[in-house]
């Protein structure tokens, strides 16, 4: 019986739904990369964000019955991926240099 319910829940879902859910987690991903220093923390917030593209295009792929917006979602995994790898190698190497994560510390790069 709840198998069937999760199954009539998940097709009345409709493309506005779930592109609020993508806009809150990207709003929530932005917001946190604004508000926080931490670099891990930044570092995740982008990762959402990304998560919540990738959410958009599903969604307008799912609504338009077609691949390209799953095929470009895999692209964006990939992205996000060697991303991920960049950005806390160079964590490491920051916390090495100063033993610190909070970015206003490293203001000086820009110079």
């Amino acid at each position: 019986m709840t198998t069937v319910l999760a199954t009539e829940l998940l097709t009345v879902l409709t493309l506005n739904q779930y592109l609020l859910v993508s806009a809150v987690l990207f709003t929530v991903g932005l917001v946190g990369f604004l508000a926080r220093r931490n670099l891990i923390v930044m570092f995740l917030c982008t990762e959402l964000m990304f998560q919540a593209g990738a959410i958009a295009f599903i969604a307008f792929s799912r609504f338009h019955l077609e691949v390209s917006g799953q095929v470009f979602v895999i692209f964006i995994l990939t992205v996000a991926a060697a991303e991920a790898a960049l950005a806390l190698a160079l964590v490491v190497l920051l916390y090495r240099r100063k033993e610190t994560l909070n970015a206003e510390l490293w203001s000086e790069l820009r110079e």
